[in-house]
């Protein structure tokens, strides 16, 4: 073979094996991050994004179980990440959280030979401002948490296979007080918190084995929440880290409760769609979903709506009916007659007064209990609906397409649980009357006079004014902190509590109004030809 031709294939092979991902370390320095499974993609795009954007060009390397799909390793390779796989390290600990069974697998940073030094980032943590100053600090570089515990959210490494390798021999032996990696790391560097501060501007000489990095370099958001400001200067702040347990910066409720979610979901919306349907932080699939979820609501309140009332009552959608509804809703609500009042504890009295709605003088005893009931029904339904609608909303989604499907979601599921029963109250009250003896010929004298007119008046008037209700309030007690611009996270909470006291109570109130109303109208229309003309 010619010199040549054999300084081509030469060529070629090392091209081949710096492209193969993860074979050779592109720089002598690098950013490294874990990931255990699929619902922390996400969080290492961002990271991934914090770090390009500040014009880094160290390696990014993401160390993958196999708990990672293949798309997922796909997309990161797409992002600029170069993937690694890797085996999990098995927690030695008995006593742990479930969630901590790999997280031993973090010590793997140590042995990372291929760098001279890596700078090791939660993919719960974002940048902010260039780091690579780091890459001066010491052998070993951590930050501070309580006083005395270290965090190895951030850390900067200088592996060594002897190092370790001594790790490992180590890990049986040396206790956790997290039952995880960070409770190890800080027995095994158990003199790091009298490290001095690392100061990159004024290096020390001799360079100490162990550093302090400055809260700059690892800002708690869990102390953000506290103090409602940052514990440094804003302006001169490096990373992020969202140390909030379960809580991540991808989860969409999480935005309405902490402010600095605000900057991660800012970098997310710049993501390239590295893949297609990715841009912005999306999933191809989870947009399948949500188109979904925003339809099939609708779907399901109009067929409920129409076995309630079209089918039986079409006149309810010509525009005439409408323009009358509207015109005896002016009426009723500018004159001075105030509404009957309900409640639990005040039910004979309640049941009285309904009592005396029925027509020709008759006297009907309701149920015991009658009211309390209504008003258990409700809150089950209502609790049920938010539950619902928490579990099957992606929790990726965007901050305020999570919050609009919560609130279709728990509006339509409650107005169909608790409107059932409505409807089973109705046909009890129809029932009961039946039982009481009365005649047809009474009921159709009742709806002579006054008509379908009257029945609309009944069924719509009150129900509307209720469902209303419930929804506005609903809507506000949640809204309430961001539209009065309140920020301060037990303010915040403070707030929503209030509002939602006020919303319980006006369910207590309308829930037994109600289902009173219903059991009586029930009682009026106990003529079989009408039975199936309730609207909830």
């Amino acid at each position: 073979m010619r010199p040549p031709a054999l300084l081509a294939v030469l060529v070629a092979a090392a091209l081949l094996l710096f492209a193969a991902p993860g074979a050779r370390a592109a720089t002598e320095e690098a950013y490294v991050t874990l990931l255990y499974g699929d619902e922390f993609v996400l969080g290492v795009r961002v990271l991934g994004k914090s770090l390009r954007d500040t014009g880094t060009r160290r390696d990014m390397v993401v160390l993958v179980s196999d708990g990672v799909s293949e798309y997922s390793r796909k997309l990161l390779q797409a992002d600029g990440w170069i993937v690694n796989r890797i085996t999990l390290l098995a927690n030695p600990n008995q006593v742990r959280p479930k969630r901590f069974w790999g997280v031993y697998t973090k010590l793997k940073i140590f042995n990372m030979t291929d760098y001279k030094k890596v700078v090791y980032l939660d993919a719960d943590t974002i940048v902010v401002k260039s780091i690579d100053d780091l890459f001066k600090c010491g052998q070993f570089c951590g930050n501070l948490k309580h006083s005395e515990r270290m965090n190895s959210g951030v850390m900067v490494v200088e592996p060594s296979e002897t190092l370790f390798n001594d790790m490992i021999n180590k890990v049986g032996s040396l206790p956790s007080y997290t039952g995880g990696d960070q409770g190890f790391l800080n027995s095994y560097y158990s003199d790091f918190p009298n490290s001095r501060v690392y100061e990159p501007d004024s290096p020390l000489t001799p360079e100490p084995k162990t550093q302090r990095l400055s809260t700059l370099y690892n800002a708690d958001v869990g102390l953000y929440m506290l103090a409602n400001k940052w514990m440094v200067d804003e302006k001169e702040l490096r990373v992020i880290h969202y140390t909030l347990g379960p809580l991540k910066p991808w989860d969409w409720f999480t935005a309405w409760l902490v402010k600095p979610v605000e900057i991660w979901q800012d970098i997310r919306q710049t993501l390239e769609e590295s893949l297609p349907g990715t841009g912005g932080g999306k999933n191809p699939h989870d947009q399948l979903v949500v188109k979904i979820l925003f339809i099939l609501p609708f779907c399901l309140l109009l067929f409920g709506y129409y076995q309630s009332c079209f089918q039986t009552n079409k006149e309810l959608i010509s525009l005439r009916s409408l323009c009358a509804f509207a015109r005896r809703a002016r009426h009723k609500y500018k004159s001075e007659e105030s509404l009957p009042s309900y409640s639990v504890v005040g039910s004979a009295s309640a049941f009285s007064i309904s009592n005396q709605r029925l027509s020709n003088g008759t006297h009907s005893k309701l149920p015991p209990y009658f009211g309390a009931i209504a008003v258990l029904v409700c809150f089950v339904s209502a609790s049920f609906s938010l539950a619902l609608a928490f579990a099957i909303i992606p929790r990726q989604v965007m901050p305020w397409t999570g919050l609009l499907l919560m609130f279709e979601w728990t509006f339509v599921s409650f107005f169909l649980l608790f409107g059932s029963y409505l409807r089973f109250v109705y046909r009890w009250g129809s029932i009961s009357a039946n039982h009481a003896g009365f005649s047809n010929s009474d009921s159709s004298e009742n709806h002579m006079g006054s008509g379908h007119q009257r029945d609309m008046s009944d069924c719509d008037m009150d129900a509307t004014f209720y469902w209303m209700g419930m929804a506005i309030i609903a809507t506000v007690a949640v809204l309430s902190p961001t539209i009065l611009g309140i920020t301060a996270l037990f303010t915040k909470l403070g707030l929503m509590v209030a509002g939602g006291v006020v919303l319980a109570s006006f369910m207590t109130y309308a829930a037994e109004h109600l289902a009173i109303s219903a059991f009586n109208k029930g009682q009026k229309d106990r003529n079989g030809s009408r039975t199936r003309s309730f609207c909830f």
